[in-house]
Parts: C-alpha cells; sequence; structure tokens
C-alpha cells in the first residue's frame, strides 16, 4: 500500500512538471512566432498570437492548482517540495512571457501599417534572437535538470540589456531625424522593451532552476546593465 502511494506521488510530480515543461514549449514557440511576425512584418502570424495567448493563462492556472493539491494532499518535503514550487512559480513566469508575446504581436498589427524601416527591424530581431536563445537555454536546463546551464543564462544576464540600450538609441535618433517616423518608432520601442522583459523572466526561470536543484537561493547580485524604461 506505501509503495503504491509513493509511486502515485511520483507520477503526480512527474506529470506537474512534465506540464510545465510543456508550457515551456508552448510559449517559446509564441515568443519565437512575434519575433518573426514583427521582423517579416506579417499580419496574419501577430493576429493568430493574440488569440492563442489563451492557452497558457488556462495552463498556468492548471498547473498552480494541481501544484496547490499536491502541496495539501502530499504534503511532500525537501527536493519534492521545490520541485513543486519550482514548477508553480515557472509556470507563472511562462504565463507573463506569453502577455509579452501578445503585447508584441499587437504592437506588429500597427507596425505593419507603417513604411518599413529594414535597420531597425533588422536591430528587433538581433534582440529577439538573444532573447529567444536564452529562454531555449533556460527552458532545457529546467527539463534537463541542469543547473550549469541554468547559471549560463544568469550571468549573461546584462546581454540583453545592452542589446536593448543600444536599440533604444538607434530609435531616438530615427525619430529626432524624422518626426514621421515617430508612431512606428514608439510602437518599435514598446517591442523592444517586451522583448527585454522577456529577458528578465528568462534570469527569474534560471534562479527557480538553481533553487530547485540546490536548495538555495542566489545571492550574488544578477550582472545588470541599467535599461532604459518606457
Amino acid at each position: 500500500m506505501n509503495e503504491h502511494i509513493v509511486k502515485s506521488f511520483e507520477d503526480e510530480l512527474n506529470t506537474l512538471t512534465a506540464e510545465c515543461a510543456r508550457m515551456g514549449g508552448l510559449a517559446e514557440a509564441q515568443v519565437a512566432d512575434a519575433i518573426h511576425a514583427v521582423g517579416k512584418r506579417e499580419q496574419a502570424l501577430a493576429a493568430g498570437l493574440v488569440e492563442r495567448d489563451e492557452q497558457l493563462d488556462v495552463m498556468q492556472r492548471d498547473i498552480e492548482r494541481r501544484a496547490i493539491r499536491l502541496i495539501a494532499l502530499r504534503q511532500p518535503m525537501a527536493n519534492d517540495l521545490r520541485r513543486t514550487v519550482a514548477a508553480m512559480k515557472i509556470a507563472a513566469e511562462l504565463e507573463r512571457t506569453g502577455d509579452l508575446a501578445k503585447n508584441i504581436a499587437k504592437r506588429t498589427l500597427v507596425i505593419v501599417e507603417s513604411e518599413p524601416m529594414q535597420p531597425l527591424t533588422r536591430s528587433l530581431e538581433r534582440l529577439g534572437k538573444l532573447v529567444l536563445t536564452r529562454l531555449k537555454i533556460v527552458l532545457d536546463a529546467y527539463t534537463r535538470s541542469d543547473v550549469e546551464r541554468a547559471l549560463t543564462v544568469w550571468s549573461q544576464d546584462d546581454e540583453v540589456d545592452e542589446h536593448y540600450n543600444s536599440l533604444f538609441r538607434e530609435l531616438l535618433t530615427y525619430m529626432m531625424a524624422d518626426p514621421r517616423t515617430i508612431t512606428a518608432c514608439a510602437h518599435m520601442l514598446f517591442v523592444a522593451k517586451n522583448l527585454e522583459r522577456i529577458g528578465d523572466h528568462a534570469t527569474n526561470i534560471a534562479e527557480m532552476v538553481h533553487y530547485e536543484i540546490t536548495g538555495e537561493e542566489m545571492i550574488q547580485a544578477r550582472p545588470k546593465t541599467d535599461a532604459f524604461t518606457v
């Protein structure tokens, strides 16, 4: 009987972490599509992304319910408790990541109505690819329980800030040179800020992976470059 209970608990815990990993894959796909939509000016893809966000919201609520139920009924301890709490917290980070991808899609629907500005678009795509790579690595670290890969993402947090700051200055230059670009550049600025925030969520997930595996919180300050705010 006890062996059956232990097996059932392990199955529940594995299901919880598997659902969190699946949610990570969907969030990653939404960010990738958002970057593609704004870079290639694909209106239909952007519109579809806005509709897809609800799926992540539903998954996040389901993972939260599962985790709370697991804690209440099973009273997990030590590593099992950390796994449960990490899944719940990572799901919340992924839900917010999905919201940011949706925001990028909404901005894209406005940007595609303006004249193309290829240099700025390429800069946005570079920032997007950097953020997406970080998200891929940290989600891989979560599924593999690889603390070293998670720390790689954490230690390079300032790279996204540096790219964002560079793009911020580039956008300001365009707006000052030609006031007709102000509306489109303002929307690009919000896209860039959303990408920078997705990078922050990837770093948050890295910290949670580290805590889940080691039982220790990150005590050092993040290697952060002060970013412009919008």
